[in-house]
């Protein structure tokens, strides 16, 4: 189940504000900017190529790139016999911003993006068809586990994909980590 939480940025053992519904969610995250959505889920194979993935949702694919002007969008999996897992992981839990939204759709399993914005930390726990959009120069930072288990469509603005600018603030060491898969 998805869920938001919210924090201080001083008091990581404290939780602020915390909901699983979906509307409450996406509500609380559009008054900061930060897009929340569903999409309906479609029946994929474990073993779907990539390219069947994205043919499943091309509806919607197609939908979010004519309104944004993406020019590229891929699809990435992970599952937790991956061999460089820990490296990908490590990647990704600093906090850090883009200069273009960071846009995913989780087709399924999960992953839990937290985002520092003013003295706030927001923790969204994504799961199966959330779709997030994070905007531009936000910081965040992204936890897919130790026993990662996901597959999510990435849209980009720019044709060289993810560029991390990291604050090296260490707040993100300081919250907490996440530590499930669905």
């Amino acid at each position: 189940m998805s869920r938001l939480r919210v924090f201080s940025e001083t008091a990581p053992d404290t939780v602020l504000f915390e909901s699983s519904d979906a509307a409450v969610i996406a509500e609380r995250l559009q008054a900061i900017g930060v897009g929340f959505e569903r999409w309906t889920v479609r029946p994929i194979a474990d073993d779907a190529s990539n390219e069947s993935i994205l043919a499943a949702y091309k509806p919607e694919i197609d939908q979010l790139v004519a309104e944004n002007g993406f020019r590229a969008v891929d699809v990435v999996s992970i599952n937790p016999d991956h061999p460089e897992r820990e490296a990908m992981r490590a990647k990704f839990l600093s906090e850090h911003s883009h200069k273009e939204d960071e846009v995913r759709f989780f087709v399924r399993g999960s992953g839990l993006f937290t985002l520092h914005i003013e003295d706030r930390v927001y923790e969204i726990l994504c799961q199966t068809q959330d779709l997030i959009r994070v905007p531009d120069g936000t910081k965040h930072w992204f936890d897919m586990g130790p026993a990662p288990r996901f597959t999510a469509i990435r849209f980009f603005t720019e044709a060289d994909g993810w560029v991390g600018y990291f604050t090296d603030s260490g707040l993100a060491e300081r919250f907490p980590r996440y530590e499930g898969h669905a």
